[in-house]
């Protein structure tokens, strides 16, 4: 028998909108503190705050199967955007930004990413594929499973293949999103096992010869001198020259704030565009390593609230979508962190709900307003262990 909470305050998911609210405030004095000269950045940023919360309020009117409805029209709208930036010339409203052409550019509005939004419309879009071929589905078997990878490949292709030249970072998020919903698509781990392994070694063996065997990429591969660089800058950056220096600014930003850091406003060591991916290195110079540890503690808190929610979730299509935004917003996190610490290479991946871009903050406020729909719209079933 299905039980029904009627009250919003029952019904809205009063801890994720508390940390939500306190990832604001840290935006907001980070991005404060790292660009003082221009005050517009803050108010941008709350501005893109103010338009995501009335996203995420939109989102609480639309339940699964409205989305489910919805899905292939803004599946094809995110490809027909990423179209668009490839086949339309350079000009204002498709300018060439940091070597690439990934923004339109919209008078009276600003910079719009589509590849950005683009992470939610495949969420939806892998989670639609799943959900219905299990549902349809009365007898796995190998073939079944098969079938099912080729139709999340289909889904997954096009999109990476349509922003892998322009832009490595959301590449990589796109692939992460993909083998985290693949883990949970149902699909044996007679299959998951040698795909998943092969993969890992091919990376492994790519990896080693660009450190290794730099010759042999060259001769056989192509390669030029100069695509190395990111790894140079990553392996040592102190001996790559510019292309190692905003990391040797970012370790030493980081460590001068030591343990408990040097204070709101006292910042020293100068990095270009720290209010954006670097932003990090501002909560690290600042607050030290206890602000900076407070920080990801609270990444955490908010993957394990995800967690719960897929856990918590009545119907397979909400719980593949809890996990398409968890590999998303975990990998932003575990790569932002990790490449202003060289722990990883430097890609142009923001920290989730801090740095400063509002296709990139938009988009989290979307997978967010995704959770807050999953939670106000379920349904408790009396004598279910299954609660919030």
């Amino acid at each position: 028998m299905q039980r029904s909470k009627d009250s919003f305050s029952d019904k809205f998911d009063w801890t994720l909108c508390l940390l939500l609210l306190i990832f604001c405030l840290i935006s907001c004095f980070s991005i404060f503190s790292a660009q003082k000269e221009g005050a517009s950045f803050l108010t941008s940023q709350i501005f893109w705050y103010a338009i995501g919360s009335g996203a995420v309020a939109l989102c609480l009117y639309f339940d699964n199967e409205q989305f489910r409805k919805m899905t292939w029209y803004l599946y094809g709208f995110g490809i027909f955007l990423l179209i668009g930036l490839i086949i339309l010339p350079q000009s204002d409203f498709t300018p060439v930004i940091n070597g690439a052409k990934s923004w339109y550019v919209i008078p009276g509005i600003g910079s719009i990413q589509p590849s950005e939004y683009m992470k939610i419309f495949y969420i939806l879009a892998l989670s639609k594929v799943m959900f219905r071929h299990n549902e349809e589905t009365i007898y796995k078997t190998i073939k079944t499973d098969f079938i099912l990878l080729g139709k999340i490949s289909l889904v997954a292709f096009f999109p990476i293949a349509l922003v892998i030249k322009q832009d490595l970072g959301t590449t990589l998020v796109l692939i992460a999103i993909l083998a985290g919903m693949i883990l949970v698509s149902g699909i044996t781990w007679k299959i998951i096992l040698p795909i998943f392994g092969g993969i890992a070694a091919f990376a492994s063996l790519v990896l080693y010869l660009a450190i290794f065997a730099r010759e042999f990429l060259k001769k056989y591969l192509g390669i030029k001198e100069y695509q190395f660089a990111r790894i140079n800058s990553w392996l040592d950056p102190e001996k790559a020259g510019d292309d190692g220096l905003q990391l040797v600014k970012s370790l030493r930003a980081i460590g001068s704030g030591l343990v408990s850091g040097k204070g709101v406003g006292n910042i020293d060591v100068y990095i270009p565009e720290r209010h954006t991916d670097f932003v990090f290195t501002v909560i690290g110079e600042e607050y030290g390593f206890i602000g900076s540890s407070l920080v990801i503690i609270l990444y955490f808190l908010l993957i394990y609230h995800l967690i719960r929610t897929a856990f918590s979730a009545t119907d397979a299509y909400s719980i593949y979508i809890c996990v398409g935004v968890i590999s998303m917003i975990t990998f932003h996190v575990f790569e932002n962190v990790g490449m202003t610490i060289q722990l990883l290479p430097i890609t142009g991946i923001p920290l989730p709900f801090i740095s400063y871009g509002g296709s990139s903050l938009m988009t989290n406020m979307l997978a967010m307003g995704l959770i807050f729909s999953i939670r106000y719209h379920h349904k408790s079933y009396m004598f279910s262990s299954k609660s919030y």
